[in-house]
């Protein structure tokens, strides 16, 4: 049943904009919402690509759409150019989607949900009238229902959030050593150095250790279930969570390995989990050992448990383009407007 925040949805059904449509995030964006049975994309933005098809940039998109890229903003002014956009995706740059929303008119009744780290830590959730909610459904599912702008989590912080949640919970956090590797789509669609084939082909590397820019919102949700837990990470050898990212020679997918203290035996701590994740959809407890490609190309989260002695390593896997971003968006999407949260995300893992 929709929510009392819940926009009513017409014959068309969610009204949609993007903006930064040629990026990877779009792309899989679109894939998802052309299936979607309750949704109609209304424009995909692109100053570069503006005339082109959708499938030039996005090639998979052959025989699926014939929409064209466009520069024209004007269904986001005064009452949303008439009813056009119910909610609009900004699949954009770190920095760029503030920068957007400030230069643009966007009517007060489209709601937002921003895929950029803009919005996400508790000093930055707010531009103007508007309060952004951070968009981690196991986390805050019931802000999500009755919100009006969504700050889409990172990728590397829902894989590593979703397997500490059901800790924090009891209060049983510490400190945390993680380690986790990710795929080359995780650095975006414009090349780099290190995004390269040749580069990354039989290659590993460590990048921005203890340092990630995902680790502030880490910090911030596990605080919200544990007070005692820091809000913001300490150096300098205090307690928190210490990440050491990898870039993996794959294309896509997260696999995170958070080592802690727990003297909470195997079975206490299968129970925690399950009664945890029990309403939630797309996160799955395995007790055999986990690998990506049972999570790419779904919006699921898989976690495994491992204790030896007082020791507890939590593994979690997810598609970092999916759960890690476009599913996930989509999935606060259908919070927003009442629907089903895996309405047009029961997707297949692309397992041989």
């Amino acid at each position: 049943m929709p929510n009392s925040n819940s926009t009513p949805l017409g014959d068309g059904g969610i009204k949609i904009g993007i903006i930064g449509g040629a990026g990877y995030t779009a792309g899989e964006l679109i894939r998802i919402l052309i299936n979607h049975p309750s949704a109609e994309i209304n424009f995909v933005h692109s100053k570069s690509n503006a005339g082109n098809l959708l499938s030039k940039v996005h090639d998979d998109l052959l025989g699926e759409t014939d929409m064209q890229f466009t520069d024209d903003l004007t269904p986001l002014g005064d009452g949303g150019g008439g009813g056009l956009v119910d909610v609009l995706f900004l699949c954009v740059g770190h920095g760029e989607a503030k920068k957007f929303l400030n230069e643009n008119t966007v009517d007060e009744k489209i709601k937002i949900i921003d895929l950029s780290q803009d919005f996400r830590l508790g000093d930055t959730a707010k531009l103007g009238t508007r309060n952004f909610i951070y968009g981690l459904p196991e986390l805050n599912r019931e802000k999500i229902r009755t919100a009006n702008n969504i700050a889409n989590p990172g990728c590397f912080a829902t894989a590593i959030q979703l397997g500490l949640l059901s800790l924090a919970k009891a209060g049983l956090i510490k400190d945390v050593y993680t380690t986790g590797i990710t795929g080359s789509t995780g650095a975006g669609q414009t090349l780099s150095p290190t995004s390269h084939f040749s580069w990354r082909e039989n290659n590993v590397q460590a990048y921005k250790t203890l340092s990630h820019q995902h680790l502030n919102e880490i910090h911030e949700s596990i605080h919200q279930l544990q007070d005692s837990f820091p809000s913001t990470p300490l150096g300098d050898g205090g307690r928190g969570i210490s990440f050491i990212p990898w870039r993996g020679d794959f294309t896509r997918g997260i696999f995170i390995s958070s080592q802690l203290h727990c003297d909470l035996a195997i079975e206490e701590l299968t129970v925690l989990y399950s009664e945890f994740y029990k309403d939630h959809p797309f996160v799955f407890l395995s007790k055999e050992p986990i690998h990506l490609k049972q999570v790419v190309n779904t919006n699921k989260c898989v976690i495994q448990l491992e204790k030896v002695g007082s020791k507890l390593v939590v593994h979690s896997a997810i598609d970092n383009l999916l759960k890690g971003a476009s599913g996930q968006a989509v999935q606060n999407m259908n919070l927003l407007f009442g629907l089903d949260e895996t309405t047009g995300l029961k997707l297949k893992a692309n397992y041989f």
